[in-house]
């Protein structure tokens, strides 16, 4: 097993998450929020959404030594799932479900003349015989056994909820299955099942310029972008909480030192020091070649270096609003209790403020998600993201740039990035309008 830095921070911030969310669920005072969530079910919809990008980002996550192939190459279960796609490539671009290539070329017929027309392709549509008549019907019955198998798949998780119940000695609740939850799940394993039957004999979402399966990209860049999301914001938060708590409570030259700190950064432009701090780490890594001999391995550090850039660059908008908030809470009551009982700065940080601002944290957080996973499309689309070897959205729609102005258009790599970045960004966005909703202490106040 190949762990690299990304991956370990991955399951780092997954085992942190989990213990946040056990000890959310024993305090008192925050499990009126989560009753709402829970009870949301725009709120439950898109984190079942969520959740099964995360799972696909985990899967591609856990990283071994191919010892298969002659290169030995560091591949991930998802590449091992998903081995179809890869070692089936075509000779240039094809549109989705053709069995034909894009352009035409000179071939030769049955008889050894010369023609000028559209090549079959070596596996996309392959078993037809004549696609033109059969594809249809084949494209329907293939969909058709896809959502048999994600129906099983579905019965089968349901099972082994059932069978975790009885033994748990838990009412099982058929009702259950009902809930816009489990139905979003029913829906999203159907349509799992449906993609990877149909990806067995057909490019689901055409092949790109050296006709590699674009569908294959557009799953492989679910891991950068909750990369990028995920662990910016690990580098985010410990900045802004310690900064604005202490700019807030302590004031005085405290205050104006932290306020100098992310005046200065938000005054240099953020593309310019991403750009910068890119370049930097590119000199590195070629003068220190012996330590980065693999192109995953580069490509992954440029990938954590870009993480670090912009946690460094994005905490100040949440450091100002928890130090607007701790210099109102520093003047409540309680607060000034405890200061007068002769508690330490620390315990009235830790006991007080800390918990008081949370809600704001667990805002923002959902909040900058879906702006930190816009910011890598935006970034590669302009070649200062991640390295141009790494499957992410922003580098699909940057190639795709060029392939919108050929003839005849190629539109499927620009429609498959927007269709997986629009559904897990509007996934995130929903889940924290949710989140605002039931942590907002004045839209509780408002009833």
């Amino acid at each position: 097993m190949v762990i690299l830095w990304t991956d370990a921070l991955i399951f780092l911030l997954l085992f942190g998450l989990s213990a946040l969310i056990f000890v959310m669920s024993r305090k008192a005072t925050l499990q009126r929020p989560l009753k709402n969530i829970m009870g949301s079910k725009t709120g439950m919809a898109s984190m079942v959404v969520l959740l099964f990008f995360m799972m696909i980002g985990l899967l591609d996550s856990i990283h071994f030594e191919d010892k298969t192939s002659r290169q030995n190459n560091i591949i991930s279960v998802l590449d091992y799932l998903n081995s179809h796609l890869i070692e089936r490539s075509e000779k240039t671009y094809s549109a989705p479900f053709a069995a034909h290539l894009y352009s035409k070329e000179n071939m030769t017929d049955e008889v050894g003349k010369g023609v000028w027309g559209y090549p079959r392709l070596q596996y996309g549509g392959a078993h037809l015989t004549d696609p033109a008549q059969e594809k249809a019907t084949d494209i329907f019955l293939k969909t058709l056994a896809g959502f048999v198998k994600g129906l099983f798949s579905f019965m089968g998780l349901t099972i082994l909820v059932w069978g975790i119940c009885w033994l748990l000695k838990r009412p099982f609740h058929v009702k259950a299955l009902l809930k816009t939850p489990v139905i979003v799940l029913f829906l999203l394993l159907a349509i799992t099942g449906m993609l990877f039957e149909l990806s067995q004999y057909y490019h689901v979402f055409g092949t790109d310029k050296v006709g590699e399966d674009v569908f294959y990209q557009a799953i492989k860049s679910i891991r950068t972008g909750l990369v990028i999301g995920c662990l910016t914001t690990m580098i985010m938060l410990p900045l802004a909480i310690i900064f604005g708590i202490m700019a807030g409570y302590f004031r005085g030259w405290v205050d104006d030192i932290i306020q100098f700190i992310y005046t200065t950064l938000n005054s240099i432009p953020g593309v310019l020091l991403i750009a910068a701090s890119i370049l930097m780490v590119q000199v590195y890594m070629s003068n220190h070649a012996d330590e980065f001999n693999n192109l995953l391995l580069r490509a992954d550090m440029r990938l954590l270096f870009l993480c670090m850039i912009l946690g460094v660059t994005s905490w100040t908008g949440l450091c100002r609003l928890l130090r607007a908030e701790t210099l109102k809470l520093r003047e409540m009551e309680y607060v000034q209790a405890a200061q007068a009982l002769g508690v330490t700065r620390t315990m009235i940080l830790f006991r007080h403020i800390l918990p008081n601002v949370m809600h704001i944290v667990l805002i923002s957080v959902v909040l900058d998600f879906s702006a930190l996973v816009l910011a890598e499309a935006v970034l590669s689309y302009i070649n200062i993201g991640v390295d141009p070897t790494t499957y992410s959205w922003g580098n699909m729609i940057n190639g795709a740039r060029l392939e919108m102005a050929r003839d005849p258009l190629v539109w499927w790599s620009l429609t498959a990035s927007f269709v997986f970045m629009f559904s897990l960004v509007l996934a995130a966005n929903l889940f924290a309008d949710t989140v605002r909703n039931a942590f907002d202490p004045r839209r509780v106040e408002n009833g």
